[in-house]
């Protein structure tokens, strides 16, 4: 064989040796793309949405299986200004004790005095009478004139007590109370006009005068998520600002990325 043939062989070698280096190169690198692209596509999932660059050279990352997800809730007042409050105004018919007072002529008929004698004389006869009938001689003398004196006291006493003396009249307060009738005008509510955050002009009635705003409704909001995971046969729990996209946690370093302190 000669020099040209040699060479001629030794060039042909030479470049089929590069040409499988080369190949061998492409396709390692072919797949190392691929691993990679794999690799990002399932850290993605698992962080949900996060994105896999951000993440710190050397990270050490776990799976977790979710548990539980339950949704946090803050109770919130949903309100509205008031444009215009307008009265309402009714009579209302009630009663009220009241004190009525009236001057009345009152007749008193005064008792017989000294000077009505008829009982006094009657008292005296009849006792005389009946003081002559006891004893004799002068004893019954003695006994007629005590029994005249006393049938005369008797006869006295019984006079003053006779209802048939003067007749005199008096003035007299007397007062009581009585039921009186009373109308008055009295605010039963109001009509209220309020605008909501939509822009909604509505009208609603209360019973109190509302100050600038008032309270439509009470609702709730969800401000995040409890994650209850298992790692390693232990439960951990976490918030999130965002419910878990799937049934496992990437953690990263130990930790979840985007948890609420």
């Amino acid at each position: 064989m000669n020099n040209k043939n040699t060479l001629i062989l030794a060039a042909g070698g030479a470049l089929l040796v590069g040409g499988i280096a080369t190949a061998a190169f492409l396709a390692g690198g072919a797949s190392k793309q691929a691993d990679l692209a794999a690799t990002s596509t399932g850290l993605s999932s698992g962080l949900d949405g996060v994105d896999p660059d951000t993440l710190p050279a050397g990270a050490q990352l776990t799976q977790a299986d979710v548990v539980a997800v339950s949704p946090v809730r803050k109770q919130r007042q949903i309100t509205a200004t008031v444009t215009q409050s307008t009265p309402i105004v009714q009579t209302v018919n009630s009663t009220r004790d009241e004190q009525q007072c009236n001057d009345v002529v009152v007749q008193e008929r005064a008792p017989e005095r000294d000077g009505n004698v008829g009982g006094t004389v009657a008292g005296a006869v009849i006792g005389g009478l009946v003081g002559n009938q006891i004893g004799g001689g002068d004893g019954r003398k003695v006994a007629t004139v005590a029994g005249a004196v006393a049938g005369g006291v008797i006869g006295n006493q019984v006079d003053k007590r006779h209802v048939g003396g003067r007749v005199s009249e008096r003035v007299e307060r007397q007062c009581q109370t009585i039921q009186v009738p009373v109308s008055e005008e009295k605010v039963v509510g109001y009509d209220v006009t309020y605008r909501t955050a939509e822009g909604i002009v509505a009208t609603r009635r209360m019973e109190t005068k509302p100050g600038q705003s008032i309270v439509l409704d009470a609702d709730s909001e969800v401000i995040g998520y409890d994650v209850t995971y298992r790692l390693d046969g232990n439960e951990h729990q976490v918030r999130l600002p965002q419910r878990p996209q799937g049934d496992q946690l990437t953690l990263v370093d130990g930790q979840v990325p985007g948890a609420i302190q």
